[in-house]
């Protein structure tokens, strides 16, 4: 059984070679797939994306050693492949370099770089933690858009005015229109909040002004993280 070769072109493979390539394509993929879900932030999971990753990678793997150094095998596999259209879109653009990675795996399995796929395993993996670790990248400030009815005049503006530079990092006037007849005023502010619950301590203050109505507090954060 050793002496068993399977040949690809100009390139003579043993059996034992290609199972190691895909094997270890397999455990690398799947280190970094770990590393995904444990790292991973946000609502919407997808656990056909784990599996992506290390069943892509092995795809990878096959590709590169049924190639070899065939270049003319190389072109018909990349005509095949231009045939399939894969429409999934990523949700987020860290997904696509965790598929990234793996498949970048495959390929350096495939090629029998078992060093370079271990070793790139190893440092990817270890500064994805570090940067979920040290929450690299995640913003402080909470924007909100807060609406509400005043009376007209300069008194309850004012009051507005005050409670709003007292709580809020940063405050914008988005609308101002008259409303009830021109009896109410109706206002929307952009706030800054330097902590997730300071929007509930602005409520309470703008509450105190007298002849409030509609008060409400919308958060504009594209995405929330967890």
């Amino acid at each position: 059984m050793e002496s068993l070769l399977l040949n690809f072109g100009s390139v003579r493979l043993e059996w034992h070679a290609i199972v190691l390539s895909l094997l270890l394509a397999f455990l690398c993929s799947g280190a970094i797939a770990f590393v995904y879900e444990r790292t991973f932030v946000g609502l919407s999971w997808s656990r056909g994306l784990l599996q992506t990753m290390v069943l892509g990678s092995m795809v990878a793997s096959l590709l590169m050693i049924a190639i070899g150094d065939n270049v003319a095998r190389g072109i018909g596999i990349v005509g095949s492949l231009a045939i399939v259209r894969f429409r999934t879109n990523l949700r987020d653009a860290r997904d696509l370099i965790f598929v990234f990675a793996s498949m970048g795996v495959g390929v350096a399995c495939g090629v029998q770089s078992y060093v370079a796929a271990i070793v790139g395993t190893f440092l990817f993996s270890l500064a994805a933690l570090t940067l979920n670790a040290t929450r690299f990248g995640h913003r402080t400030a909470h924007d909100g858009l807060v609406r509400f009815q005043i009376p007209a005049g300069a008194a309850a503006s004012s009051q507005v005015v005050k409670a709003m530079g007292s709580i809020t990092m940063h405050f914008a006037l988005v609308t101002l229109r008259p409303a009830a007849q021109g009896d109410l005023v109706d206002y929307s502010y952009q706030v800054k909040l330097a902590r997730a619950g300071e929007h509930e301590r602005l409520l309470a203050e703008l509450e105190k002004i007298p002849g409030i109505l509609g008060l409400t507090y919308v958060n504009q954060q594209t995405t929330v993280e967890l």
